[in-house]
This record gives structure tokens, C-alpha cells and sequence, in this order.
């Protein structure tokens, strides 16, 4: 079994599409009939290339800030210049996006002011709405196709060698694993690192699986004789409802929606790949800039929507603070401790990832590489939590057979298996 292999079949692999990034030629990323996408070789790996490989793979290492100062803000958050909360001036942005369109409205800034060329980002793909798809996008009309979550696998760093290919300059917008990705791949791609001009991070609390999408468009009206048009996660107001849109073969309509806390509570986060569970990332600690939700304020039934925005390199900061000034985005600085108020669960995983590692070790399993930022925010966890990450780990270990290989089985082009 090669290297790669072993990290599929140990769970590690994230679908980031770093893999695929680093040889195209070899790697292609496709949807696996049950979990997500997953890289397939197509043609054969030199032990060298695939060495390569694995030292790039976000799946296999974790890597994050690893800042060690003694400050538990930078500790738990990774590096922080600046925070804002805020939201897009833009009415139709803020209105359509998750968390008031932060970030569409950062990407639309670099396209008119700044003169990038394009943004790499994800949306639903036109044919198959089940499924992501990455995009360039080039104005305000392509950018709204992808405003709002998307809660199912995607990747954007299979994408990257066409980013190479653009002239000018684009802005990255994904997961923190995406991120991860391309910081990892565009190390040693110098090309394409002058070609990122700027990385937007979301806020993730994990990728559900194809699982997920299809118990909850069983939940939002699925039948055999009706086509999904279009699945909408979030938006249209703060959090915004799931809605599944419907087409009879007769032609008509029909629309189906549940709230956000029903449909990511009861359904999709109970399908979030194991990697997931294992991420000690989960607020984008390697970006320019990191979006997220101000849970520390509940939004009001159907209010617009703001974001929690977290500046952390020096490039991030000049650009946010001249789309604040040009009027691309409307915003108040926060203080950094925000962050424990406004996303405590993310503060938690990232130090139980720390206890779930430690679990999967004693079991004689495959576990990402950590630093010790994840130990420190274990250590800081009430002891209840601490003795839980181990012990509900081992416990998972046996419900999910994470002790036997995962079998990968991919989809043909017509959406079966092969």
C-alpha cells in the first residue's frame, strides 16, 4: 500500500486537493460514493514526487500558527492584527450571504478597486446542484452564484494550476484546510504564490459528507419524481433557512425549507467526515483574512446578517481597511477576546482534537501531526471535556470501525459507483 493510500484508507485525507495541485498530471480529484472527494491516481507516482506529495498534504499534518507566547487569544485563534465586525454596504451582499456577506463584498473590492483578475472560490454546480463545484469568478454577478455556505465536499486546490494560468493577480476564498493547501502547495510554486494576491478563510466546524446532503434533501422533499433545481444552506437573511427548490416532470415548483438549527443540528453535522473531527484549524489561521459568525449577538428572527472578521497579516489589513474606507464594507474593531464569546465551540474542538489524537495514538491509529497549541487548549478545557475527548474518541473508534481500512469507491461520471 503507497503513502497515499495509507492516508486514505486511515481517514486523513480532508478532499483539499492539494494532492491534485501538486500533480495534475497523476492526482485527480473525484466524488467517492459515500463520503466526499478524494484524490485518484491516474497514472503512476515516482516514490520521490509521491514523498513530496505527503509532505505537502494538510490531511497528514496539521499545520497552524503554533504561536506559544503565553497569550491564550493567539494561542487558540492563531494570529490576530486586527478584529471587525461588520457587513457588506452592499444590500443585496449582506442580504445573500451567511454572515452579512463579508466576504463576496471583500472579493468584489479587490476585482473593482484593486484590479485582481478573478476570485477561486466554490459553488453549487448548474447541473448537479448536490454537488460543488470550484469557480473563477470575474464581477459582482458571478461572485453572488457563490455567496452563502455550502455545507458538502469541496475542494478549490485541484483548481489552483488554471489559477497559475491567469494573468493578474486572484483572491482564494475556502475552508481552512483549503487554505492550508494552497499556502503548502504555493510554497514551492513561486508562480502561483505571485499569483494569490489575497486568502479568505470561512469559519468551519466541518465538511458533512454526500450522506449528509441526501438525508437532508430527504428531509426538504426529495421523491423520485421531482429534479433538485437548487439547494440553498444559508443566506437571505441571518442565519437563513435551508431550502431545497424542486421540479416536477410536468413542470411545476415546489420549495421546501427547514431552519438552519434543524437542518445543520439534526442532520448535516451528524455527517461530518472523521477528518473533521480530528482538524485543529477551524477558524483559518493561515489566511489573510478569517470570516465567520458573531454568536456572541443571536440574530433576530430574519435579521441581516453581520460578520466577525479576523485580519491576520499585514497584506489583510491594508486591504480591509481600504474596502472599509471605499465603502465595500461597514465595520466597528473589536477587541481579539471577542472570539471566546462569539465562537466557544470552536475554542473547545480545537482542544479536544489535542484528546482525540492522543485516543486514536493509544488505539494504534493514524492521527494528524498537532502543535502544541492544540495541547495548551486541551489543558485549558474543564476536566470533564478532557477525560470526553479521549473517551468518546475510543468509543467512536468502535461505533465507526475506524480500526478497519476505509475503502474508497469512487463515482462514474454518471454518479455511480466504480
Amino acid at each position: 500500500m503507497s503513502e497515499l493510500e495509507k492516508i486514505l484508507s486511515s481517514r486523513l485525507c480532508n478532499g483539499c486537493g492539494a494532492c491534485a495541485a501538486i500533480a495534475p498530471k497523476h492526482i485527480q480529484m473525484h466524488e467517492t460514493e459515500d463520503e466526499a472527494r478524494r484524490p485518484k491516481v491516474c497514472s503512476k507516482l515516482s516514490e520521490q514526487l509521491e514523498a513530496h506529495i505527503i509532505g505537502h498534504c494538510p490531511g497528514a499534518n496539521n499545520e497552524q500558527a503554533n504561536i506559544e507566547t503565553g497569550d491564550l487569544t493567539a494561542t487558540a485563534w492563531g494570529p490576530i492584527l486586527e478584529v471587525w465586525e461588520g457587513y457588506a454596504d452592499d444590500a443585496e451582499i449582506r442580504f445573500k450571504g451567511s454572515s452579512g456577506g463579508a466576504i463576496t463584498a471583500l472579493a468584489l473590492y479587490c476585482l473593482e478597486q484593486r484590479n485582481f483578475t478573478n476570485a477561486l472560490h466554490v459553488k453549487a454546480n448548474p447541473d448537479k446542484p448536490k454537488y460543488n463545484m470550484a469557480a473563477f469568478s470575474t464581477n459582482k454577478g458571478e461572485l453572488m452564484e457563490g455567496a452563502g455556505s455550502r455545507y458538502a465536499p469541496a475542494s478549490i486546490c485541484d483548481a489552483l494550476p488554471e489559477l497559475e494560468k491567469t494573468e493578474g493577480q486572484s483572491v482564494v476564498i475556502g475552508k481552512p484546510c483549503d487554505i492550508e493547501g494552497v499556502q503548502k502547495v504555493s510554497r514551492q510554486n513561486q508562480l502561483m504564490k505571485n499569483k494569490i494576491g489575497l486568502t479568505l478563510s470561512i469559519f468551519c466546524a466541518g465538511t458533512p459528507s454526500h450522506k449528509g446532503t441526501d438525508n437532508l434533501l430527504n428531509h426538504l422533499g426529495a421523491t423520485d419524481d421531482r429534479t433538485l433545481k437548487n439547494l440553498q444552506y444559508r443566506g437571505n437573511g441571518w442565519p437563513g433557512n435551508m431550502q431545497a427548490e424542486w421540479e416536477t416532470a410536468n413542470g411545476e415548483t415546489h420549495t421546501f425549507e427547514t431552519t438552519y438549527a434543524d437542518g445543520w443540528g439534526n442532520i448535516l453535522q451528524k455527517q461530518r467526515q472523521w477528518r473533521c473531527h480530528t482538524c485543529a484549524d477551524h477558524t483559518g489561521e493561515l489566511a489573510d483574512i478569517s470570516v465567520g459568525d458573531p454568536w456572541q449577538n443571536p440574530p433576530e428572527e430574519e435579521e441581516h446578517g453581520k460578520s466577525l472578521i479576523v485580519v491576520r497579516t499585514a497584506r489583510g489589513q491594508r486591504i480591509i481597511r481600504e474596502a472599509i474606507k471605499t465603502g465595500y464594507l461597514r465595520a466597528i474593531p473589536q477587541k481579539p477576546e471577542i472570539l471566546f464569546a462569539a465562537q466557544p465551540n470552536l475554542f473547545a474542538t480545537k482542544g479536544a482534537v489535542w484528546g482525540r489524537s492522543l485516543a486514536l495514538k493509544l488505539a494504534g491509529l493514524k492521527a494528524p501531526k498537532l502543535t502544541k497549541a492544540s495541547l495548551i487548549c486541551w489543558w485549558k478545557l474543564p476536566l470533564k471535556s478532557k477525560v470526553q475527548s479521549i473517551a468518546g474518541t475510543m468509543k467512536r473508534i468502535i461505533v465507526k470501525q475506524l480500526f478497519l481500512a476505509k475503502k474508497i469507491t469512487f463515482q462514474n461520471h454518471e454518479g455511480t459507483a466504480q
